[in-house]
């Protein structure tokens, strides 16, 4: 047995940039874990993934050429029908094991066990340990099947008949065991050592690899490639940052996404620094940065306060004596582009943003909920609503409303979608509308994406509710519903939003109310009358989900939201509550002691809401029921100052009357009467122990 390194490298034509990092891990990795599973690599092997342009290619640690010999037990037949009542074996059984070399005078030892329902028999086989050329084969299999390609082409082989399918046509394959090619092959590719370096700077057509380890040094000097992603990632970052640098007071714009793009377009990165002509600094930069980072994947400058300079860093996938023609040449490129942004800008100024709002008719927003147009009306009312119940100005939120989805019909709206509401807040200042009005055309948007800042002032906060609890009760109304893993109109997103504007801005508003109010905005015929309960209810699900992704115990977060809270600004402190409460000496009892008063009065039904006095029996009963009417006024006071700690603290003294109690006790007493009392009390005693959080779901 011989253990070595092992080289696999697939050679292809250019890969899709966005994919190419995750096509690159699931290449090295499925095939590390499939040569494992086979022992043809040890468990701490180690697996170092390339990826460029044109190739995926992995490196293991620990290779064998032969995996071990391994004992398989082999499950033959249930024993009543391997033997016979005599205990000799029968035809059946000689006829299973006659393939293996044995007969009824050559029988093996066999091995009884019991498989699940019935005694069988197992036969111990030594197994011989798979090679490397056909185990490599499976492996290699397997990590192309297994590869997240976005898309697959078919195309036909050199011998033109027949074709195969792959993201990309396949050239070359090198599998090297050390300095050895492994005989295998993979997408009409015979294994060998030659592959091809940079197109244009490799210092010659191909490269040949000498052994497994000296591929990277090798491609990165004889063909002028890193083929490491990370790697050439960093060294990407590291120009970037060094070309800024000398140009004095500026830094690249950060951006991981478009720095991943970038590192997958390039085999040997080169930045340069460019630059446009100043007077394009007046179109709104969002523009200018969009334009050059989604079209022509440029680093924009920008100066230490933020705002952009005209100056641009391009990453080059060569390296010429004379970089001015590349220079050149992307500035050229550029120069429409940002044209192009500047025509659009002073177009669309022409033309307030207001009397653009009547065409919203003529855009559908969806085909059973209307156009845009009826959706404006619909924000206009509900925004309006919110406003007035936040204490802001009712007017500013209902023109931001009405102006919010204007901009979608301008020119540059129209080529850059992802300017919406950015490109409305510079319209409406141009136009002379409020401050407000205008930050809130923006605002409305956010938050963007999980993470995303939040709109700043009441109106802004309006607008942005009503954006999205329009979505949600006209998609769930029309039954549009996100299941499993497709949510197409992002309503998890829209009700994160509304959850953590509630809850991080602390708005006094109830959450039932404000859906009922968006449900009101519809005509009752468009959707279903149950849409605000449906709403609240999933919004409820992702409230769970929400606190525990922000570190509350699940136990916790049960306790609370099991009693589907309207004002969700009070949550964090009822959950900050809770976990002070557990850490109380009284909270193992006093869960326990909830938990057992909830399914005695799930068993008993209807329950009634007064105690009796003149029925309680003196004792652990009567003695319950004064410190019941004792603590309950204290609960009330702490739970109208929102003190919910306290309310918390104070039922914890209820302790000892409550164990008292079930230790004298019989609650379902013989005599009618006395227990729907004492069920009564139950019931009383549940209502103050969860004014703040159920706490029977306290794991203590």
């Amino acid at each position: 047995m011989s253990t070595k390194n092992l080289l696999v490298e697939l050679f292809v034509e250019e890969l899709p940039p966005k994919a190419l990092k995750r096509l690159g891990e699931s290449f090295a990795n499925t095939l590390s874990e499939s040569l494992k599973a086979q022992g043809l690599a040890a468990a701490d092997a180690v697996v170092t993934a390339y990826a460029s342009p044109r190739r995926l290619a992995a490196h293991i640690t620990n290779v064998v050429d032969r995996a071990d010999d391994k004992h398989v037990m082999q499950k033959l037949m249930p024993v009543s029908v391997g033997y016979d009542a005599n205990e000799q074996p029968t035809q059946a059984l000689l006829k299973k094991l006659a393939p293996l070399g044995y007969d009824a005078d050559n029988m093996p030892l066999l091995k009884r066990a019991t498989d699940g329902k019935t005694e069988a028999l197992f036969l111990d086989i030594l197994m011989p340990g798979m090679e490397l050329p056909g185990g490599l084969k499976t492996a290699l299999d397997e990590a192309l099947a297994k590869l997240p390609i976005p898309k697959v082409m078919t195309y036909q082989l050199a011998d033109g008949w027949s074709s195969v399918n792959f993201v990309r046509p396949a050239h070359a394959l090198v599998a090297l065991h050390g300095a050895d090619v492994v005989p295998v092959s993979a997408l009409g590719l015979t294994a060998g050592r030659m592959t091809q370096g940079h197109r244009f700077e490799a210092a010659s057509p191909t490269v040949t690899i000498r052994d497994a380890d000296s591929y990277e040094a090798q491609m990165e000097g004889e063909g002028a490639v890193i083929p490491s992603f990370d790697k050439r990632r960093d060294e990407i970052a590291r120009q970037l940052d060094a070309v800024a640098a000398e140009a004095g007071d500026a830094r690249p714009i950060e951006d991981s996404a478009l720095l991943d793009e970038v590192t997958a377009l390039v085999e040997r990165p080169n930045v340069l620094l460019c630059q446009f002509e100043e007077e394009f600094l007046a179109v709104p930069q969002e523009c200018l940065i969009l334009t050059m980072k989604a079209n022509q994947k440029y680093f924009p400058l920008l100066d230490a306060q933020g705002h952009l300079t005209n100056r641009f860093l391009i990453v080059s996938n060569i390296r010429p004596a004379d970089p001015s023609l590349v220079i050149g040449g992307n500035e050229r490129v550029v120069r429409p582009r940002l044209a192009d942004a500047k025509f659009f800008f002073d177009q669309d100024r022409k033309k307030p943003l207001a009397s653009r709002v009547e065409a919203l008719d003529r855009v559908v927003y969806h085909n059973k909920l209307g156009s845009q147009g009826a959706r404006v009306r619909r924000l206009m009312k509900l925004a309006g609503a919110i406003a007035r119940g936040l204490g802001a100005d009712e007017a500013l939120a209902a023109r931001a409303a009405v102006l919010a989805k204007a901009d979608l019909l301008t020119d540059m709206v129209g080529e850059f979608p992802e300017l919406q509401g950015i490109m409305g807040r510079y319209y409406a200042r141009h136009d002379g509308e409020a401050a407000e009005v205008a930050e809130a055309v923006e605002a409305h948007y956010k938050p963007r994406f999980a993470g995303d800042t939040l709109p700043d002032g009441n109106v802004a906060l309006a607008v942005a509710l009503a954006e999205r609890l329009d979505t949600l009760t006209g998609m769930f109304g029309i039954g549009a519903i996100p299941t499993g893993d497709k949510d197409p109109f992002a309503l998890r997103r829209a009700a994160l939003g509304v959850l953590r504007m509630l809850m991080e801005r602390y708005l006094p508003l109830d959450l039932m109310q404000l859906l009922e109010m968006a449900q009101a905005t519809f005509d009752k015929e468009e959707i279903a009358a149950s849409t605000a309960v449906d709403v609240f209810q999933f919004m409820q699900e992702r409230l769970r989900v929400y606190l525990k992704e922000r570190g509350a115990m699940q136990d916790e977060v049960e306790s609370v939201v099991v009693q589907a809270p309207t004002r969700i600004d009070r949550v964090p402190a009822r959950l900050a509550a809770v976990a002070g409460f557990r850490a109380l000496p009284e909270a193992a009892a006093l869960a326990a002691a909830n938990k057992r008063i909830r399914n005695i009065l799930k068993k008993a039904g209807t329950v009634g809401d007064t105690v009796d006095v003149a029925l309680l029996q003196a004792g652990a009963e009567a003695d319950l029921h004064q410190a019941l009417i004792a603590v309950t006024p204290e609960v009330e006071t702490a739970l109208a100052n929102l003190d919910y700690t306290e309310a918390l603290t104070r039922l914890a003294g209820l302790r000892a009357a409550v164990d008292r109690f079930f230790d004298e006790v019989m609650v379902m007493a013989d005599e009618p009467l006395i227990r729907a009392n004492r069920l009564a009390l139950l019931g009383g005693l549940a209502r103050v122990m969860n004014s703040v959080a159920d706490i029977s779901e306290l794991s203590v």
